[in-house]
């Protein structure tokens, strides 16, 4: 595989069916670098192939000051290269992004999980817990202060319910975190539209935890690929903080799917107390990596300041 040329596709000559072929068939598979979710993150992408589609990159770029340059979708939080193999050997990687550097003067993007270079710019935290044993066993697991959390919500008789409510769920994940996550309106309105009809595939969902006089402590929109359940979106209202209301989100997630060959994919966190709460549940981490090529001249790096 090594040996075979890496070609660039602009968008028009991508095959897309034999690139969602080669996604779904990779053994380090991810939602984000199906060719719908790229559509709707990254209109226009471009692609590196190897052979006949024997292995994977997308070319999310845009443009600014005349200058191409690649970036990481808004909602995407790790892509890179996919193929068959467990690991991609080292030196198709370096190929990839070999090609990638050449045709681009700037490039900042995330590799996914088995994508780890030696000269990758950081390692990121994305905390996974495996689905496929009981619950029983699961929660067994569980810290301590976990497992106290659950039982002290016991007593408020929160409330567990499924729904479809895709624009709720990102519309208060937009008030409560919009400015700290700093994603364009623009992003917002293509990931809705794209949960949207993700949802009519029984890949996009949502659960809620709220009391019963119907208030809402906490929302959660998660998507589905057949192997992982990505925490895409979730949140906790101020109350919802108080009554340990997340700690049974994502408690009754665990329980809705245990016993299945799936993967809750938490998404994150380098945040240290957002990590240990996914740590709570028993997850482990399944680090990601960032990285960065500059070549543009010295006198237009102020852009990227």
């Amino acid at each position: 595989m090594t040996t075979t040329p890496v070609e660039f596709l602009q968008h028009r000559h991508i095959d897309k069916a034999r690139w969602d072929a080669c996604v779904a068939n990779a053994a380090n598979s991810l939602l984000y670098a199906t060719s719908t979710y790229l559509d709707a993150m990254s209109p226009g992408w471009h692609a590196l192939i190897q052979g006949h589609y024997e292995a994977v990159m997308p070319v999310t770029w845009r443009s600014k000051l005349g200058v191409s340059y690649l970036c990481q979708p808004a909602f995407t939080q790790q892509l890179g290269v996919f193929s068959k193999s467990a690991n991609p050997p080292q030196p198709l990687l370096e190929r990839f992004l070999l090609a990638i550097s050449h045709r681009y003067p700037l490039t900042e993007i995330f590799l996914n999980h088995q994508n780890q270079v030696p000269n990758a710019c950081s390692t990121h935290n994305n905390f996974v817990l495996n689905l496929s044993a009981s619950y029983t066993q699961t929660a067994g697991s569980y810290k301590s202060d976990l497992q106290k959390n659950l039982a002290r919500a016991q007593k408020f008789n929160l409330q567990y319910l499924v729904s479809q409510a895709v624009e709720e769920a990102l519309e208060l994940y937009q008030q409560t975190y919009g400015q700290r996550m700093r994603i364009r309106p623009q992003d917002y309105r293509a990931f809705t539209q794209l949960c949207t009809n993700l949802a009519t595939q029984q890949q996009a969902f949502v659960r809620k935890v709220q009391l019963p006089s119907g208030e809402l402590l906490a929302i959660g929109l998660f998507l589905t690929d057949g192997r992982r359940i990505y925490n895409i979106a979730s949140t906790t209202l101020p109350n919802g903080r108080t009554l340990e209301a997340n700690h049974v989100l994502f408690d009754r997630l665990i329980h809705e799917f245990s016993g299945q060959p799936l993967l809750l994919d938490f998404e994150g966190s380098d945040l240290p107390g957002v990590a240990r709460f996914y740590q709570k549940f028993g997850a482990e981490n399944q680090p990601y990596f960032f990285w960065k090529s500059n070549r543009l001249p010295a006198v237009m790096r102020w852009w990227k300041r």
